[in-house]
């Protein structure tokens, strides 16, 4: 599936009407990065640069969360900031990058995103919970790159 193809197929304000509602349940922020293809490195290493780009690891708590996906590879990498590494057990996304794997082999692309950030949030819920003061410290608009 063509890039194009791939962002038409989605439904961007669901995904990002997702985001909102799974940021109300927690302090961490929680970001979408498309773009086509991981040309060169390894797909885990240009997720960490788009981590860095896109002010990540700017958070007051560092409790970003990255759901980059390469649409055309039909790979994706989860990635959490230095202070939910902190906080969370080892395979902590993995039960969430299962599910995801699966939705993407039936291209069921929006409702598998939707369901990632959704259990994202729950999960970060127990370590992060919003406080009455939270900001939306990054956008919800989902990143995307036509590289």
């Amino acid at each position: 599936m063509k890039h194009q193809e791939f962002l038409s197929a989605l439904d961007q304000p669901r995904i990002v009407s997702a985001i909102e509602g799974a940021e109300k349940r927690t302090a961490g922020e929680i970001r979408v990065h498309v773009q086509p293809k991981v040309v060169g490195a390894e797909i885990r290493t240009v997720a960490e640069k788009t981590f860095e780009r896109l002010g990540m690891t700017k958070t007051a708590a560092r409790n970003g969360v990255l759901l980059f996906i390469a649409s055309e590879d039909r790979r994706f990498v989860i990635l959490g900031d230095k202070g939910i590494d902190e906080k969370v057990p080892a395979g902590f996304w993995d039960e969430i990058i299962a599910k995801l794997t699966i939705r993407f082999k039936n291209s069921e692309f929006t409702d598998g995103i939707i369901e990632a950030i959704g259990a994202a949030g729950e999960h970060l819920e127990r370590y992060f919970p919003r406080q009455a003061d939270d900001v939306d410290e990054l956008s919800n608009a989902i990143d995307v790159s036509d590289e």
